[in-house]
């Protein structure tokens, strides 16, 4: 089955000058939507990197723990691997809730505004 697409624009979309990008870069909506990203990528990565390392150092230095059994062969070690996967999702899951909804608003209105040469 052939989809038929049109040809590419043989004008070419004129690109934001370096002053555009320098406008924009400094204006308070980018300010905003950067600070917007930080205050939930900061956090969120220092928490699991707190979270995978408390599984290393425990995995390393509290082996008697880590091997208790908790029910059948499944022990402390199995159940916090598989919480570090869990987490793993459960973190990118709730950032692409995130930036769907506060973040690619936006960006995108950055984006038209300088795409239009407003």
């Amino acid at each position: 089955m052939a989809t038929e697409t049109p040809p590419p624009s043989k004008s070419p979309t004129p690109l934001p000058s370096a002053e555009e990008f320098t406008e924009v870069q400094e204006s308070a909506e980018f300010g905003e939507l950067r600070r917007s990203y930080r205050s939930f990528a900061f956090p969120l990565t220092v928490a699991f990197i707190a979270w995978y390392l408390l599984y290393v150092l425990l995995s390393n230095y509290a082996g008697d723990f880590m091997g208790t059994k908790v029910f059948g062969n499944i022990n402390v070690a199995l159940l916090l691997g598989l919480a570090q996967f869990l987490t793993t999702f459960l973190i990118a899951w709730w950032y692409a809730r995130h930036a769907a909804a506060k973040l690619d608003p936006k960006a995108e209105a950055i984006k038209s505004r300088m795409e239009d040469g407003a």
